[in-house]
């Protein structure tokens, strides 16, 4: 473990690192970024708490089930949006119209208008909490890897 400092600037700063990668992936539609990239930045935030409170106290509190959990969330959300459009063609914006989206936007840049961007915000969700979810796992296991092979030495 780091030092008392060190983990306190970690518990302050994650909530801002978490709230980052949310908005990055909320408006990845209309800003560059979106679900990987917000995915990425949720990730790094853990890779912060990896490297302030160590990859074992991390590990009791996150669990891979609950990771595995987030990842297979994130994969429905993509499928189901993926698929319920194949009526007509694949990804077709299916909820235009619907009371989540209200009006049918008009064609063209749309610049302010939240539902210009189809079912991809949604998507983007979706991605996010797949990227966020995988890459924490890839890295909790790298930590706690790491810890084995220093303790084996």
């Amino acid at each position: 473990m780091m030092s008392k400092i060190v983990r306190t600037m970690a518990s302050f700063l994650i909530l801002f690192v978490l709230i980052y990668g949310l908005y990055i992936i909320m408006h990845g539609h209309s800003t560059p970024g979106g679900g990987f990239q917000g995915g990425a930045v949720v990730a790094s935030g853990v890779a912060l708490l990896i490297v302030a409170f160590g990859s074992h106290s991390i590990h009791r509190s996150l669990l891979e089930r609950r990771l595995s959990i987030l990842i297979s969330i994130g994969l429905l959300i993509f499928i189901g949006l993926a698929f319920g459009g194949m009526a007509k063609t694949f990804f077709y914006n299916f909820l235009v119209g619907s009371p989540i989206f209200g009006h049918i936007p008009p064609s063209g840049p749309n610049p302010g208008e939240m539902s210009s961007g189809g079912v991809i915000p949604i998507m983007d969700i979706g991605v996010g909490l797949n990227v966020a979810g995988g890459l924490s796992a890839i890295l909790l296991v790298m930590a706690l890897a790491t810890t084995v092979m220093e303790v084996e030495e």
